[in-house]
């Protein structure tokens, strides 16, 4: 019986650990399905970032891949990033933020009634009790992400909670290339990143995941907050929230806040209201330098 017709008869939730290993040949391939979703993104509007994007992810020699996986069932899709199993269990794909019924529809299609090879994250379920994952469509060798497709198509942003490096720099990378071709989300400026010296800009998206980049003018303490500030009037313009015992966190992660001021960074979050648009930061993947310094 071939691994193919194997998975088909596997009982639901049934640990896969030959999905934590994949050889050479396997990781390359994963790379290619990689590349074929991104190309699918591209096909639509091509540009030379999303050409680029494609070229670098064919090339991965360690592309995102299931680690300590488990197979399941999809039943029903809830929303744009959330699932039932067959088993009843809700699973949450945390790597990626899906703002409308786009995502919906396309997770659907990806799915409902497909076997799927999920990786836990941490922590392993959200405070609702669903299950924080990332997700594989099972191939004969390998497997293709069901995030990297979404985003690819430009109909989520990735989420600073993506696992491990690997797996969010090919979401990144998908995001670059959507974002360059202007697919999906991408063609609505209302969700394109946001300058963080406009703070009705910014102010507009509040209430919902945003991505804000700007140069930080300073960076203040004051009791258990760190205030990392993007314009000269605190109680109008942007600011970015850490709080001190998250400190050492982003120190270690190379993200010393006490050294953001005169950087251009990208932050992604989502944007509330205290007198001007604010972010908290509470994990050091939310806060990218994009001045290339």
């Amino acid at each position: 019986m071939t691994r193919a017709v194997a998975m088909r008869y596997a009982a639901p939730m049934v640990p896969r650990s030959a999905f934590a290993n994949l050889h050479v040949g396997a990781r390359r391939l994963a790379a290619f399905f990689l590349a074929a979703s991104l190309l699918a993104a591209c096909f639509v509007a091509p540009s030379p970032a999303c050409a680029q994007a494609t070229k670098a992810a064919a090339a991965a020699g360690e592309p995102c891949a299931p680690r300590d996986a488990i197979v399941a069932k999809v039943a029903a899709v809830i929303d744009g990033r959330t699932f039932t199993l067959a088993d009843g269990r809700a699973v949450r794909l945390a790597a990626i933020e899906a703002p409308d019924a786009r995502a919906q529809a396309a997770l659907a299609e990806l799915v409902i009634g497909r076997e799927l090879a999920l990786s836990p994250l941490k922590p392993a379920r959200d405070r609702y009790g669903r299950l924080m994952m990332r997700a594989f469509a099972a191939e004969e060798a390998t497997s293709r992400s069901i995030e990297a497709e979404i985003v690819a198509r430009g109909l989520a942003f990735v989420s600073p909670r993506g696992g491990d490096s690997v797996c969010r720099a090919m979401l990144s990378a998908a995001e670059r290339a959507a974002r360059a071709a202007k697919i999906g989300l991408w063609a609505d400026p209302s969700y394109d990143i946001k300058s963080a010296q406009n703070f009705n800009e910014v102010l507009a998206a509040r209430g919902r995941f945003a991505i804000v980049e700007g140069k930080v003018l300073s960076v203040r303490e004051q009791g258990g907050t760190v205030y990392v500030n993007f314009g000269r009037r605190w109680s109008e313009d942007f600011t970015v929230t850490i709080l001190k015992r998250n400190e050492r966190k982003f120190t270690a992660a190379g993200v010393k806040p006490k050294k953001l001021e005169g950087r251009t960074v990208r932050v992604r979050g989502w944007i509330e209201e205290r007198g001007g648009p604010w972010i908290e930061a509470t994990i050091p993947e939310q806060i990218e330098f994009a001045d290339g310094r």
